[in-house]
């Protein structure tokens, strides 16, 4: 428990989607902390014992519940809600997917694979992938939003204007975002925990795992912020970089096929060079790989960059 937490929302305070209808778990005054215990983004359906099996039988309707939601007192259409992310408390559990349908190379990759990972979660060591790969972990909230003004229930799959599945791997320890309110009270939640993840999530799945964030909720009143944003407390990649990048790119008149063709070809040239399954190289990207936007104004093509730190093998 958080000892100077002033609330605790624990896991089974969740809910699926948004909805303003929703019954807040608690209501809080402007400047708060809490403790929200998280799930992970099945809602607890893997497991460390989890098989491919497991991705085949996956129940869509329990995915990504967040936690809460949380109604701030005098929060008002018009403001924002300011969240200071202050710690995240890891399980040392984790799995990655790769899930039929679902993901930039879904076409790539028809079938369902898995990886379950273990960590240690007080030293946050590089998390190990089969024998030669070390993931350096970098904890975050991918799910993290307030309730939409439109009534009715609205699915946690796209990212909005208030928020929601963002899969922003900076909303770490440290950041302080800021969203738009649109309802009374805010109705704030949060969930999608991950251990990592590259800039894209291109495979759909990081490193899932269920853990506790501690947040501080604060308002900025009259804000009229249009989206998100957020202020990090320094450099964003110091647990990639010491050793560089190999970089792919894909270069053309469409930034989505651009973005294909890098990841395809870091895919390639790992599964080549390390004698890898090709999803097995997939699922790796999309925990720690960045895909970058290098170039966008020498119509009539752009340049999508994918870059995979080298430290994951050296």
């Amino acid at each position: 428990m958080c000892s100077n937490c002033d609330y605790t929302i624990h896991r089974h305070q969740h809910h699926f989607g948004w909805d303003n209808s929703f019954e807040p778990a608690a209501r809080v005054a402007p400047g708060s902390t809490i403790e929200f215990e998280c799930l992970d983004s099945s809602g607890g359906q893997f497991s460390p014992e989890s098989t491919v099996e497991d991705v085949k039988t996956v129940d869509f309707g329990k995915i990504n519940p967040v936690t809460g939601p949380i109604f701030v007192e005098g929060a008002e259409p018009g403001d924002a809600l300011k969240i200071t992310i202050e710690s995240f408390k890891p399980s040392g559990f984790g799995w990655t997917a790769n899930i039929p349908g679902f993901g930039l190379l879904a076409d790539d990759f028809p079938d369902p694979a898995i990886n379950i990972w273990k960590y240690d979660p007080e030293t946050l060591e590089p998390a190990l992938f089969g024998k030669n790969g070390r993931v350096p972990l970098k904890p975050f909230a991918g799910t993290i939003g307030c309730a939409l003004a439109e009534p009715g229930h609205h699915s946690v799959v796209p990212p909005r204007r208030v928020g929601g599945n963002l899969d922003i791997r900076d909303l770490a320890a440290g950041t302080v975002l800021y969203l738009p309110v649109e309802v009374a009270g805010a109705l704030f939640s949060v969930g999608d925990t991950h251990a990592a993840q590259g800039d894209g999530e291109v495979c759909g799945t990081a490193i899932e795992s269920p853990m506790n964030t501690v947040l501080t909720l604060d308002l900025v009143k009259d804000a009229r912020l249009k989206m998100p944003r957020f202020t990090t407390p320094g450099p964003v990649t110091r647990h990639l970089d010491a050793k560089g990048y190999e970089v792919t790119t894909g270069i053309g008149p469409d930034l989505m096929t651009g973005a294909k063709e890098a990841v395809a070809q870091m895919v390639d040239l790992l599964a080549g060079r390390y004698q890898m399954d090709p999803v097995e190289a997939y699922m790796l990207v999309s925990t720690c790989g960045d895909l970058r936007i290098s170039e966008i104004v020498d119509m009539p093509n752009w340049v999508v960059s994918f870059y995979f730190p080298r430290c994951v093998f050296e």
